[in-house]
Order: C-alpha cells, then sequence, then structure tokens
C-alpha cells in the first residue's frame, strides 16, 4: 500500500476503493459536495475529512498485532495524558479523531494547526496510514 494525501478526499476515497456516489452514501453528503470537495470547489469540512478517514482505518486496521495506544507511542507524561480526550474514552488509536481547533493532542508542538495535516506526521497516524 501507499501512503494517502488525508487532506485529498479523492485520494483517500481512491484508497477506500469506492466511487464517488458510493463515498457520499458512506458519508452522508450528496454526490454533488464530493465532486465539489475532489475538484476543490469548496473546502472539505473536517467533519467529512475523518469520517473518510474513519472508513480508511477500519478498512486498513488488522488484528494481527496489537499496536499501543497513542500515549505511550508520543511518551506523553500523565498530566497530558489524563487531560486527552483519547485517553479518557481509551481511544489511542483515534486521537486524530478527537483533535479539533480546541482540543489538539497535547504531545504535538505549540503553535502547530489543529488540522489533520498536522496528525500525517504523527507516527500514531502514520503507522496504519501507510500499512
Amino acid at each position: 500500500m501507499t501512503t494517502v494525501d488525508i487532506t485529498n478526499l479523492r485520494s483517500v476515497r481512491e484508497a477506500l476503493g469506492k466511487s464517488q456516489h458510493d463515498l457520499a452514501g458512506l458519508l452522508g453528503v450528496s454526490l454533488r459536495a464530493v465532486q465539489s470537495y475532489e475538484q476543490g470547489w469548496r473546502h472539505t469540512p473536517l467533519d467529512v475529512q475523518k469520517l473518510a478517514l474513519l472508513l480508511l482505518y477500519l478498512q486498513r486496521r488488522n488484528g494481527d498485532q496489537p499496536r499501543p495506544p497513542c500515549w505511550v507511542t508520543r511518551g506523553c507524561d500523565p498530566k497530558a495524558r489524563d487531560a486527552c480526550s483519547s485517553h479518557e474514552f481509551g481511544g489511542g488509536h483515534f486521537c486524530w479523531l478527537f483533535s479539533s481547533a480546541t482540543q489538539r493532542c497535547k504531545a504535538t508542538p505549540e503553535g502547530t494547526d489543529s488540522s489533520l495535516s498536522t496528525c500525517v506526521r504523527c507516527p500514531v497516524m502514520n503507522d496504519w496510514l501507510t500499512a
């Protein structure tokens, strides 16, 4: 498999092996919306990007070896870990799903943006994104 450009919905859709019509149904948006996002006529909303990535994660996960949660991989100190939504809800492989403008990973350097483009550089996401 190759690395997917997570900021490009078409790249994610192609990695999923879905048509625009199929992806629109899975994401709960119109076909025209998917076309608009892929053509760059409209910005892909963060919630749509995250749902598409969740589908990709579910497709690519493999049950052959358990992976450590993000707070272990990133070496988060206990205070940061306890304040983390991923830790609170036991979603140590879904830290990218919990990130937002108001809740970003405490392990990312200060001043980085809160978009998913920051997450793609993280070893937690890279582990399954390049699998």
